[in-house]
């Protein structure tokens, strides 16, 4: 296919598809994910995927959960729209065509908007038409960072805060992303090379807390002097806060036995929570019906 081909349909073995790499959203079982499978079941796929051809057949552009839905109902085919695109334009549609989505989370919003800035930088594409009236400085980055706030009605600065989330170790962007942690906290963490994030991490679990927006400027500010430790670290974790929660705890090794053996201690406190909501809801359930029957 050559680059001035016109996109085409086609339906496509699934086994000839593969996930863009490094593609920023999250493609999981959760119930979505199965509300989206039941449809599939049901009525087939409605809207074709988007994808891309490659030596080894076609990488996908958008429809990451229509292919896993698909693929987990058994389906072997499905529809698609086949464009031939330089892989600047790829990553630039793919995260235009899922990041109006609802419920985008902390770092899929982070990475996506890496993704695009950087495809952006290396297209030297014009960035210097912004009509949103931001008072943006002089240099590439801003002027990139800009150019997807105006896409998106958000400021440069806020598209620059989500791009520093990228620096983040996996275990503190999963904090963002259950709203276990404010994203301006998780900004400051970000300036923080590994090895100290993972302290930081430690400190957390240990203490079982996480820090406040001061607290982590703090240690961004001890890391930059270079008098970030472990033991800076905890004293700063240690300290009250004014909005600490209330916590209950129970030693993991009294509950160990009721669950699986690879659960973690937080698995154990949401299937406890998830099992009090049930209970609760199951209680709430006869007293409706026993008021019925009173009637």
């Amino acid at each position: 296919m050559s680059r001035n081909d016109k996109p085409t349909s086609a339906e496509l073995p699934l086994s000839a598809l593969h996930p863009f790499p490094n593609h920023p959203y999250k493609v999981t079982d959760d119930e979505a994910m199965f509300a989206l499978m039941d449809s599939i079941d049901a009525h087939g796929i409605l809207s074709p995927v988007l994808v891309c051809p490659e030596k080894d057949g076609y990488e996908i552009i958008s429809g990451h959960r229509r292919c896993h839905a698909a693929k987990a109902v058994g389906l072997k085919t499905v529809p698609a729209i086949v464009c031939d695109l330089s892989r600047n334009e790829a990553a630039i549609l793919l995260v235009d065509s899922n990041l109006h989505r609802e419920h985008l989370l902390p770092s899929e919003k982070a990475f996506a908007y890496k993704l695009k800035a950087d495809a952006l930088n290396r297209q030297g594409q014009r960035t210097d038409l912004i009509t949103s009236g931001q008072i943006v400085p002089k240099s590439d980055d801003n002027r990139t960072t800009a150019q997807i706030g105006e896409e998106y009605g958000e400021s440069y600065k806020t598209v620059q805060r989500y791009i520093r989330l990228t620096n983040l170790i996996p275990e503190l962007l999963e904090y963002l992303d259950r709203d276990e942690m404010a994203l301006s906290v998780g900004v400051e963490l970000s300036y923080l090379d590994e090895e100290k994030q993972y302290a930081v991490l430690d400190a957390m679990e240990a203490e079982d807390c996480t820090p406040s927006y001061s607290q982590a400027v703090r240690l961004k500010n001890l890391f930059r002097c270079g008098d970030l430790t472990e033991e800076s670290i905890m004293a700063v974790m240690q300290e009250q806060k004014a909005n600490q929660r209330e916590r209950v705890s129970i030693p993991a090794q009294d509950i160990r036995r009721f669950f699986p053996i690879d659960y973690t201690t937080r698995d154990m406190e949401r299937s406890i929570v998830r099992m009090l909501e049930a209970r609760e809801q199951s209680r709430e359930q006869r007293r409706t019906r026993n008021r019925e029957e009173e009637r």
